[in-house]
């Protein structure tokens, strides 16, 4: 019998010819990953164990993303915790002010992800790097803490669903337009610790970013993993970008599926998730009457370039509502200098837009852009759980990039073809 991409990489490192999903298996990371809020736990763990030291700090990479420059107190502390250990421990993969961005869209940039590897990490967006065809998912700390001393982590293996996308799609319909729509389609319980495997015709056509966009919101189906299989977009990145030898794997033609999901992109509009849920997709003119006060592009969902450059499109000789602030966050210090260099950053300025330097603080709550009660917040980012960026009273509502830019224009939601075509 056949294996899948997720269960050939999962057999790979725990070293074993093959395996089936609720199979419980002990498995060597390539990467373990952990930031300014899950780091700190972890190393209260590891610090329980007498004279434990780190199994392997090539291997660990600490990204301090979450409240930096350090917004309270509290942060600062965990941010000198978790600095103090890198020097201690030589961790040679640990990011701070100045070079550090957010984690999921800075671990490809450095080319420390590579096709087939198998990576752990304290965030639950860590299933971003299914995109490479790697297998990628969030873990507790302790599981963080675990792995740094041993080496090791046990996995169950997770069933696997295949979902095969369709047709072309429409101008300003993006892969957070495809995932939003799956996860309508699901429900955000819908894939419960399995393996979501995008495969289509549409998934071939979308660009390396969309599909991270795709695979990091995995989680919000619930799942355990996103994976879209390698092919030559995947191929042409990794022998520029990855620093370890990638190892390619597909899906055999007689792999096993929990299910097959079918969905056509051809009639899809661009979607909004109204709160409090990602599963409350809507087509983007149904959100027409409703005004908002905050818009937020950027986070590890929506804050690569080519998301910046979709906003910048929108927003270029435009001016944002005077009622609403506009955010625009680029992911990494690099797509920062990129940003500048290309004249997006202008464009934003020009507009009315904020910038902020590389950060996950409004997508949280935790700073940079968070909301009073009734405030109501179109955003690039994941998740829009009651309080989840602010007061609970507040309401935030998902999209993709272009839809964000034209809504902070209009002062409302609103289709970005209108406003681009205006």
């Amino acid at each position: 019998m056949g294996m899948t991409i997720t269960e050939k990489i999962l057999a790979h490192h725990a070293g074993a010819t093959g395996v089936e999903p609720n199979d419980l298996i002990s498995v060597s990371p390539d990467l373990v990953l952990s930031n300014d809020v899950s780091a700190p736990m972890a190393i209260a763990e590891m610090k329980k164990i007498r004279n434990c030291a780190v199994h392997d700090k090539a291997s660990i990479v600490m990204v301090m993303d979450h409240f930096t420059p350090c917004a309270n107190t509290k942060a600062a502390n965990n941010c000198k915790l978790c600095r103090d250990f890198a020097r201690e421990n030589g961790i040679e993969n640990f990011f701070d002010v100045g070079s550090m961005g957010v984690e999921h869209a800075l671990l490809p940039e450095q080319g420390l992800v590579s096709p087939g590897d198998l990576i752990i990490g304290g965030d639950s967006h860590t299933c971003t790097y299914g995109a490479l065809g790697a297998f990628s998912t969030g873990v507790g700390s302790t599981d963080i803490a675990a792995c740094m001393a041993t080496g090791n982590v046990w996995l169950k293996v997770p069933a696997n669903i295949k979902f095969i996308y369709t047709g072309t799609m429409r101008e300003f319909v993006t892969g957070k337009d495809l995932i939003l729509a799956t996860i309508k389609k699901t429900g955000v319980d819908g894939c419960l610790y399995k393996a979501m495997e995008f495969t289509g015709e549409a998934i071939d056509r979308l660009s390396l970013d969309e599909r991270y966009t795709m695979c990091n919101m995995a989680i919000e189906a619930g799942a355990k993993n996103g994976i879209i299989a390698p092919d030559q977009i995947t191929r042409e990145f990794a022998e520029i970008a990855c620093k370890r030898a990638p190892r390619y794997y597909a899906s055999d033609a007689d792999a096993t599926y929990e299910d097959c999901v079918e969905i056509s992109v051809s009639d899809l509009a661009p979607q909004v998730a109204f709160p409090h849920l990602p599963e409350n997709g809507r087509d983007v003119g149904e959100g027409s009457a409703i005004s908002i006060d905050q818009v937020v592009i950027g986070s590890c969902t929506n804050g690569r370039l080519s998301d910046l450059r979709l906003a910048a499109k929108i927003l270029k000789g435009k001016k944002v509502h005077p009622y609403v602030r506009a955010i625009v966050i680029p992911a990494t210090q690099q797509i920062y200098r990129d940003a500048m260099d290309e004249g997006l950053i202008t464009t934003f300025l020009e507009a009315g837009a904020a910038v902020s330097k590389p950060t996950c603080g409004p997508c949280f709550g935790g700073h940079m852009g968070t909301l009073a009660a009734g405030e109501r917040c179109v955003s690039t980012t994941n998740r829009n759980f009651i309080g989840r960026m602010g007061d609970p009273a507040s309401e935030v509502y998902l999209a993709n990039p272009a839809v964000a830019a034209a809504s902070a224009v209009r002062g409302r939601i609103a289709d970005p073809s209108e406003v681009f075509h205006e």
